[in-house]
């Protein structure tokens, strides 16, 4: 099977069962899903970081304790708003890269990284999937990122010409990026027009524009860290796609983001 269709056989079998999970699990439940997921990431991380075994287990109970102090503080709302403060200046450093390879190269600059990508958006998702109509804001922000990815494969293969950023991920293209963006913009509009949201239409374009955009640098700062690992990958896990870094990282970097714009404006939207 090519690579594209390993790709297509993972995605169809982890889509439904995040699905399922978002909508059907109970808002503590879903906290505890997506805290496994958050598990496996940060074990991925702490490989990036060159820790041996212990260290992976150190890390795991790290996030764990963390995970559950933000929950039950209470805090998952200001620890998104960290996350999108983390996020500015991770985009800072894949623009500037490879300057300031040697800052990035430092384990414990790594690791203190893992905790600010990785607790925030948990933090975001469980925070968004709270109170009737969150797990359609969750859906909402998955499905603009699954888009943006899905448009700029596609976009990117057919078109691609100029590199975005060539010492980061010399794969991507400006093409695929515009791509993606008009593929999540088209399902934000459809998310508008059949969620009776139409009077808010020129704020879900900004919002969705954003969140692409953490989305495109999320992508690349985990390129950035694989890179300065001398890592391909971030794992084996997921067939066709790596690790599980490797499909979440952009959700990683759009979920902070979205959560705390769809709460900053979520009377202008009706949610």
């Amino acid at each position: 099977m090519s690579n594209l269709g390993r790709r297509v056989v993972t995605a169809l079998i982890l889509a439904p069962l995040f699905l399922a999970a978002l909508f059907l699990l109970p808002h503590p439940l879903f906290a505890v899903f997506l805290g496994l997921i958050l598990l496996l990431a940060a074990w991925e991380w702490a490989a990036l970081c060159q820790l041996g075994g212990t260290g992976r287990v150190v890390a795991l109970g790290v996030c764990s304790v963390l995970a559950a102090l933000v929950l039950l503080t209470e805090m998952l709302r200001p620890v998104a708003v960290i996350g999108v403060g983390f996020w500015i200046v991770a985009a800072c450093a894949v623009v500037l890269f490879p300057r300031g390879r040697e800052f990035w190269s430092l384990r414990s600059v790594r690791l203190a990284a893992g905790l600010l990508v990785l607790i925030p958006a948990w933090s975001a998702l469980v925070l968004l999937q709270a109170g009737s109509l969150g797990p359609w804001l969750v859906l909402w922000t998955m499905l603009m990122v699954w888009a943006t990815d899905i448009g700029g494969y596609f976009f990117g293969r057919a078109f691609g010409r100029h590199k975005l950023a060539p010492a980061v991920s010399p794969g991507k293209t400006i093409e695929g990026l515009l791509g993606g963006v008009a593929a999540a913009l088209v399902v934000s509009l459809a998310m508008v027009f059949f969620g009776g949201l139409a009077a808010a239409v020129g704020l879900v374009i900004v919002i969705t524009a954003l969140v692409v955009a953490a989305s495109v640098f999320g992508d690349l700062f985990e390129s950035l860290a694989k890179r300065v690992a001398g890592a391909k990958d971030s794992g084996t896990l997921l067939p066709g796609h790596g690790g599980v870094l490797d499909r979440i990282d952009a959700v990683l970097a759009a979920a902070p983001v979205a959560a705390v714009l769809l709460g900053h404006f979520a009377t202008e939207l009706g949610v």
